[in-house]
């Protein structure tokens, strides 16, 4: 069974760091580009970060450009997520995402997704 499973979410102050974790069961995750998403209540799911299946293409939405930089260590199967700086505004369920090919910012484009992590920013 193919399985993303994200960790790492919690509660934070305004400025602090997470980093979440997307791990992959019953494949291997390096031959897929990983997505990371996040949908805060009541707004439609949106595109945070990318990392091409090899690893050489990396990209942020423009709300996350130099707070959040994604990873992927092979050996632990996982894409990282870490993130800086954090904002309210960063409030969101964060989800991992696979899709085969190059990266995409569209929902659509993915075919498994994980269950989701809850980060929350507030003081």
């Amino acid at each position: 069974q193919l399985q993303l499973v994200e960790s790492g979410g919690g509660l934070v102050q305004p400025g602090g760091s997470l980093r979440l974790s997307c791990a992959g069961s019953g494949f291997t995750l390096h031959v897929w580009s990983i997505g990371w998403f996040r949908q805060a209540p009541g707004k439609e799911r949106e595109g945070v970060s990318c990392i091409s299946s090899s690893g050489g293409v990396t990209n942020y939405a423009d709300s996350v450009k130099g707070r959040f930089t994604i990873s992927r260590d092979i050996a632990k199967n996982t894409v990282y997520l870490q993130i800086n700086s954090l904002k309210p505004e960063d409030t969101a369920v964060y989800f991992c995402a696979a899709r085969r090919v190059y990266c995409s910012s569209y929902t659509d484009d993915y075919n498994f997704w994980g269950q989701g992590t809850q980060v929350t920013v507030s003081s």
